[in-house]
């Protein structure tokens, strides 16, 4: 294990996680190479997505969360497994929605199943490279699941600080699924959806597993589990994790992709039923789809695009909705029984993952 100091900066952090990743991902790929040289290559593929950049925010607001109860004096090292592993499932999570959304690029990468296509195409292998791609990265998503199970077991905790973990980090997973299933049910029937049925998704599919749990993960492994302090991060955890998904709302519209390392417009051309779009719709009715759902017969779009979007006024209103979510989070805060440096750390945390250009 890669050792750090006691008191980290945010790269110091940044370091260890990554170091505990790739640590455990050379062990992973050893493993499986000595099976087959097949699946050392998947691994390494795997490896890479893992490695691949990213903004390490659930590792870091877990580690906040652990700070604010611990203070300066713990040691980093016993915790850094149960950190790392909130990234293997993140990758997970990525994989996976990418082939729900069929997306090229991630982290301006081809995506995992774009890899493995590409892999079979080149290897000029028997079969369909596009059902291929899907298959292997189905299966990689399912493994770096397993992975992060693997990799939290390596963290040393008493039985009942491991259950209080265990039990936050299952129902981030339960609600990471049960979002991203919502999410794929809206591109289906959009017409029953809702702005406030938008921002349930964004609750269980990016708050709950961005922010909130990960911040409770972090507390339950510094032992004992204060009520207040856990009910504060719940609270700040679903604000901030809303106003983080109503930004990658924005981003999905207005974004650059050189910049976010994603396609602009695939939330219009899905037709994803997002709070901006439902707010657009509203404030526009003549927007809105008509009662059986008839988009324009190219994509999910319904018409809209981004200058009609701007043009109701909605990304306005997404704005301000972000800045009141940040303002009342910061407001949890205050008067909070947590080291300070948590704290500070924790204000910074929720204007820059609410702020961002990517």
């Amino acid at each position: 294990m890669r050792r750090v100091p006691r008191q980290v900066s945010r790269p110091t952090l940044l370091d260890a996680v990554e170091g505990t990743l790739a640590d455990f991902l050379a062990a992973q790929i050893a493993a499986l190479e000595a099976i087959d040289p097949a699946l050392g290559g998947m691994a390494r593929t795997t490896r890479d997505l893992v490695l691949a950049g990213g903004k390490r925010l659930r590792p870091t607001f877990a580690y906040w969360g652990w700070r604010g109860a611990t203070g300066p004096g713990e040691p980093l090292d016993p915790v850094l497994p149960a950190l790392a592993a909130l990234e293997l499932m993140h990758t997970f999570a990525l994989v996976h929605d990418d082939v729900m959304d069929e997306s090229a690029t991630r982290r301006g990468r081809p995506t995992a199943h774009r890899l493995f296509a590409g892999q079979h195409a080149r290897a000029g292998r028997l079969g369909d490279s596009g059902r291929f791609g899907t298959t292997a990265a189905i299966l990689v998503g399912d493994l770096c699941l397993v992975w992060a199970d693997q990799l939290l077991a390596r963290t040393p905790l008493s039985t009942a600080t491991l259950f209080s973990v265990r039990s936050r980090y299952d129902r981030m997973r339960v609600e990471a699924v049960a979002g991203q299933y919502l999410d794929v049910l809206g591109e289906s029937s959009p017409q029953e959806w809702s702005a406030e049925r938008a921002l349930l998704v964004a609750r269980l599919k990016t708050a709950s597993y961005t922010v909130q749990r990960p911040l409770q993960f972090g507390l339950a492994l510094a032992g004992p589990v204060d009520s207040d302090i856990d009910d504060a991060y719940c609270r700040y955890g679903q604000l901030v994790g809303e106003a983080f998904q109503l930004r990658d709302d924005l981003l999905g519209v207005y974004g650059d992709p050189a910049v976010t390392g994603k396609p602009a417009g695939d939330d219009l051309r899905a037709g994803k039923p997002t709070t901006l779009l439902l707010l657009a719709r509203q404030l526009a009715p003549e927007l809105a789809l008509d009662p059986a759902g008839a988009v324009n017969p190219a994509d999910g779009s319904g018409g809209l695009t981004p200058r009609s979007i701007t043009e109701t006024g909605a990304p306005d209103r997404v704005e301000q909705m972000i800045q009141e979510r940040v303002a009342a989070a910061v407001a949890i805060l205050a008067d909070l029984p947590i080291d300070g440096d948590a704290r500070t750390a924790l204000i910074e945390l929720a204007v820059r993952a609410t702020q961002r250009a990517a």
